[in-house]
């Protein structure tokens, strides 16, 4: 006699469904797990036996063999442990043999019957989905993140005596058909209006918000570059229901979401000292990095020289594509990556170069060693370029009532990108080469205006395109469906390092 429970298996970001076929024979009592499973997997058996005793049900005495389908396919995890239990059961003929078609099955075991929360339970039920499934069984714990996929009966369950005596129509749980989600108020730590002037900056970031372009902020130390940065997120556009869904489903593969709904746009400031590896994502195991962590957000690296040159150049592909692709010798997986990127950095390692009040101390080969750790690639994937100079000490503390909050400039950031949506179909920075040449407008005066301007500037020609989607984003700004000379001459402002 056989049993078979549906479950799945996280590949990258996506997921595929997994059968757990148990089979019972007249042998020693043991059970043996086989399926090309990791530590997790094999460690199941005591768990299981432990929580079907403890939940007051019977452990057959046989020996059951388990496996894991397909069987080549590598399975990290401990969230097969209540479907491995559930096939027992029905092995055993204490649960019906057609309690769980059509169900995908879901949740760790303690030893005591708890069903514990398991991460990526986004992309289990869409899997769930694809493939033509009904129900999802899963931990209560994880109901939040649950309840934003739709077109699913939904069975959160608290423990697995409780489960069991569901199935056999001894009590009945409460199903989850409600799907609706309504977000709570945003909350940000910082607003746009703490920052004390630095207007050019504030227009910069407008601007960056409005059509997701990368940013890179100088100027020497204290002048409120990273207050700057942090507050960014906070008049960005407020994440749509998908964009929800995606968000909470990449922090929820690192564990970092369990059972939060991420419902801001995240920003991820990881230390200069952070690897390649933990800034793109991978490791023995491939999981998302920082870059993918930021998706929707904001990705801020404050103080940009002082990464790896490893570290940076691992930035240009996301950067460009908007995703990460990992190749390990076990696996290649793709990770989605659109960030809006904020760097900050000193004119010099000291930061006092050209500064009028302090003198710089730093040779000339470490300015220029300092300088270069951006590449002339990485530069090019830069669409504003901003000089932060430092604040007079005698406004720091003075009152500024007419600062402008953060839900005023959210408010022309979000007209902009919905226009964006509707006439682009995407923000500007997203636009390809043949996308600003059929969707952007120029009046022949710009374009004239701007040809001359990137001949004087040397302008690279991903710099000309790039300027042309600045350009964009500002007309956009201003509800313009034309971009004209002035448009582009303060995109070109903000092209000068």
């Amino acid at each position: 006699m056989t049993a078979t429970v549906t479950t799945s298996t996280l590949v990258g970001a996506d997921s595929t469904p997994v059968q757990i076929e148990s089979d019972m024979s007249n042998s020693l009592p043991g059970t043996v797990i086989v399926g090309l499973g990791d530590k997790a997997i094999s460690e199941a058996k005591e768990r299981i036996r432990s929580a079907i005793k403890n939940s007051k049900l019977e452990n057959p005495r046989k020996r059951i063999t388990i496996n894991l389908s397909p069987a080549d396919l590598p399975k990290v995890g401990a969230h097969y442990d209540l479907g491995m239990a559930l096939s027992v059961l029905q092995l055993s003929r204490q649960l019906p043999a057609d309690a769980l078609s059509s169900t995908l099955v879901l949740g760790e075991l303690g030893l005591d019957g708890t069903v514990r929360r398991v991460s990526g339970i986004i992309g289990h039920l869409n899997c769930a989905k694809r493939h033509g499934m009904k129900r999802a069984i899963f931990p209560s714990l994880n109901l939040s993140e649950a309840k934003l996929v739709d077109g699913l009966e939904l069975l959160p369950v608290r423990n697995l005596r409780e489960l069991t005596d569901h199935l056999n129509g001894l009590q009945s749980l409460p199903k989850q058909n409600d799907h609706n989600y309504s977000p709570p108020p945003a909350r940000f730590a910082l607003d746009m209006s703490d920052v004390i002037g630095q207007a050019n900056a504030k227009r910069a970031l407008e601007i960056a918000a409005a059509g997701e372009h990368n940013v890179l902020l100088s100027g020497p130390p204290g002048g409120g570059k990273t207050m700057l940065a942090l507050a960014l997120p906070s008049i960005l556009p407020p994440l749509s229901k998908d964009q929800i869904i995606e968000t909470t489903h990449i922090h929820s593969l690192v564990g970092s979401g369990l059972s939060r709904v991420i419902n801001t746009p995240p920003i991820r400031s990881p230390h200069h000292s952070a690897s390649h590896v933990s800034l793109v994502g991978g490791g023995a195991k491939p999981s998302p990095g920082e870059v993918s962590l930021a998706h929707n957000g904001v990705l801020f690296l404050d103080e940009i020289p002082e990464f790896s040159r490893q570290s940076l150049e691992s930035l240009r592909q996301p950067l460009e594509d908007g995703k990460i692709t990992v190749s390990r010798a076990t696996a290649t997986v793709s990770y989605p990556a659109r960030s809006l990127l904020i760097a900050t950095r000193n004119p010099c390692p000291c930061g006092h170069l050209g500064s009028p009040l302090k003198s710089c101390e730093c040779t000339q080969q470490r300015i220029d060693a300092y300088q270069s750790k951006l590449s002339g690639p990485l530069l090019d994937r830069i669409d504003l370029f901003v000089q932060v100079e430092p604040v007079k000490h005698k406004k720091l503390l003075e009152e500024h009532a007419t600062a402008e909050k953060s839900s005023a400039i959210r408010a022309r950031t979000t007209l902009a990108r919905e226009r964006q949506l509707a006439t682009l179909g995407k923000p500007a920075a997203q636009m390809s080469s043949p996308d600003v040449k059929n969707l952007v407008r120029l009046s022949p005066e710009a374009k004239q205006f701007l040809d001359l301007a990137a001949t004087k500037l040397g302008l690279s020609s991903r710099a000309y395109i790039k300027t042309v989607k600045v350009a964009r984003t500002i007309a956009d700004l201003s509800a313009s469906d034309l971009v004209e000379k002035p448009q582009l001459a303060e995109a070109l402002q903000f092209r000068t390092l």
